[in-house]
């Protein structure tokens, strides 16, 4: 029973991987969406301790830049790993 179930999950492997990898547009627009609720949190809080907005918008603007494209690397990365799948 038990190998029957291993022998079943190996045929249906490549069907599964496929299912579950993201493409590139998706993990850049997980990126961009992520990354605009982080920017906000940041700029609110960048504003709390400069109590400037031209600042905040600053270190926001470049927080947004900097981590959207670790974040769609970090992503892209992720999907080529087989463990936990």
């Amino acid at each position: 029973m038990i190998l029957d179930r291993l022998r079943k999950d190996k045929e249906n492997q490549s069907f599964q991987q496929a299912v579950a990898s993201d493409k590139p547009i998706r993990s850049f627009l997980k990126a961009l969406t992520w990354r605009v609720i982080g920017t906000l949190d940041t700029m609110l809080v960048s504003y709390f301790v400069v109590s400037d907005v031209k600042i905040a918008s600053t270190i926001a603007g470049v927080d947004f830049l900097t981590k959207m494209i670790l974040y769609f690397f970090h992503e892209r990365l992720w999907s080529t790993i087989k463990w936990g799948r």
